[in-house]
């Protein structure tokens, strides 16, 4: 795993537009909690569930100009991220570590691997435990303009038709290395933001950097079915777990529902998310209990009543349960206006 990079913390209650973002804006943050982590990257609309239990540690470091939004990210838990990418940008994202099973759009993926999304596109992406990520979010109009001035501009075009594109794997290191690079030097440099030049300069060089991994020949350009029956299993399950919160269905029923044994959905799991789905499903709720808490004043919702809401009816089995996976108590959750008091 990298080096965290130190720098100075901008200090921002409200998360400032593209637009609004002149001159470039640098910061760190660490958190303790993944729903913190994940409201705080700046223009993402997404939710961040913690699968693998224990107590978080994460640092998201974030550089956004006029035409684009930089982070990095490094999550020491398994953490499963669904939501919607930022409308009228392109999405790019290098990861720097892969220490476990990966799946982005039901795709598996791996160390020669570079993540797409188009703006507004919805997306699930399985993160394993100490993943270290390095996503960069393009304006599309500033995109689209140096494609199409790019030789190369239909072959990377039809790169972009999936979401994970296999690029060779010593390329991809040269242009790993200068991403970071790039990065790095603009987080700590604090004379970067006063020119338009630099950030332009900076922007420019980024985007280049990826067009030209694109146009090696080496690429695989082959267009692959979309998701595996593994993940979309694992993806269905998902999505009726966030929608049936009160009368939660078992694995028998989700079986049911499905038309798949269970021991096609146990593999299903494994594969995907390396938990069981039992396991797995507790846990989405567990992190639905505990946006509602963070979200909500204990004067407007007790602790029960935002529990029965995910469907979890046995109060000290639910204390135990969310104890074992976030590393504290229901009690010990700060509310919302805790954490109002906190940032003042």
């Amino acid at each position: 795993m990298q080096n965290f990079v130190y720098v100075r913390i901008w200090h921002s209650k409200k998360q400032p537009s593209f637009k609004e973002c002149q001159p470039v804006n640098q910061s760190i943050h660490r958190f303790q909690d993944i729903h913190a982590h994940a409201v705080s990257v700046q223009e993402w609309n997404q939710t961040y569930s913690q699968i693998t239990a224990g107590s978080l540690e994460s640092s998201l470091m974030q550089l956004t100009s006029a035409r684009c939004h930089v982070f990095r990210e490094q999550i020491n838990q398994r953490v499963v991220q669904h939501g919607e990418a930022p409308k009228g940008r392109v999405c790019f994202a290098v990861p720097l570590a892969i220490p476990g099973a990966i799946r982005m759009q039901g795709r598996e993926a791996d160390y020669s691997s570079i993540f797409f999304l188009r703006g507004g596109e919805e997306f699930m992406f399985h993160m394993p435990t100490g993943m270290d990520m390095l996503a960069i979010t393009f304006e599309r109009e500033f995109f689209e303009a140096a494609l199409g001035d790019t030789a190369s501009a239909s072959e990377i075009q039809t790169l972009l038709r999936q979401p994970v594109i296999k690029v060779p794997p010593p390329r991809l290191a040269e242009c790993r290395q200068r991403l970071l690079t790039m990065f790095s030097e603009a987080l700590v440099n604090e004379e970067l933001g006063n020119t338009q030049a630099r950030e332009r300069e900076l922007e420019q060089a980024m985007l280049d950097e990826l067009l030209v991994l694109m146009t090696d020949p080496a690429c695989d350009r082959r267009q692959r079915s979309g998701s595996s029956t593994h993940s979309f299993i694992v993806e269905k399950c998902h999505r009726l777990a966030m929608s049936e919160t009160i009368n939660v269905p078992s694995v028998i029923e989700l079986c049911q529902r499905l038309q798949v044994s269970r021991r096609t959905v146990q593999n299903s799991f494994r594969l995907v998310a390396e938990t069981t789905p039992l396991n797995y499903l507790r846990s989405v709720r567990l992190n639905g209990v505990r946006r509602t808490l963070m979200s909500t004043p204990a004067s407007e919702l007790s602790i029960g009543d935002a529990a029965s809401r995910w469907g979890f009816f046995h109060l000290s089995h639910f204390a135990a349960e969310y104890q074992e996976l976030f590393g504290v108590l229901p009690s010990q959750t700060k509310r919302a206006e805790e954490a109002r008091a906190y940032a003042a």
